[in-house]
């Protein structure tokens, strides 16, 4: 599981003094901890994703905010951490390979709003973990 993942990252990053990454993980387990107690269900890997991904978000907007030099550094730190825990996501050039079977239906599409609706939709049929962002930056590659 991957709660018991990162438990046992943040006791390695305590006994190896990385106090960036003991930090981030503790923050991790504490937002676990919160939401699966108020849920009161236990949590898969998909919920514990959606914890990550809020904090990294979090974390990104802050760095682009911040201009401190080391803050910005422990941002990063803290970023490569949460995204080393998360599935690998496909880039821009990926999708736009994955989108192949749907190129066209995408370009017959009325808006880009409605072809990234459907690139969504088939990426996620087929499995594929993908940003937001990337795949509007592919279907604006596809229809142009």
């Amino acid at each position: 599981m991957l709660t018991d993942e990162i438990r046992k990252r943040m006791f390695a990053a305590m006994k190896a003094g990385n106090t960036v990454e003991k930090e981030i993980l503790r923050v991790a387990i504490g937002e676990i901890t919160t939401v699966e107690a108020r849920s009161n269900t236990p949590f898969t890997d998909a919920d514990v994703h959606g914890i990550l991904k809020k904090l990294c978000k979090g974390d990104e907007e802050t760095l682009a905010a911040t201009e401190d030099p080391a803050r910005r550094a422990d941002l990063e730190e803290e970023l490569a951490v949460l995204r080393s825990l998360l599935p690998a996501t496909l880039g821009v050039d990926e999708i736009v390979v994955s989108l192949a079977p749907v190129t066209e239906a995408l370009r017959d599409a009325k808006s880009d709003g409605q072809a990234t609706g459907m690139a969504m939709r088939h990426l996620k049929a087929s499995g594929a973990t993908v940003d937001g962002k990337d795949v509007s930056a592919a279907v604006a590659r596809l229809r142009a």
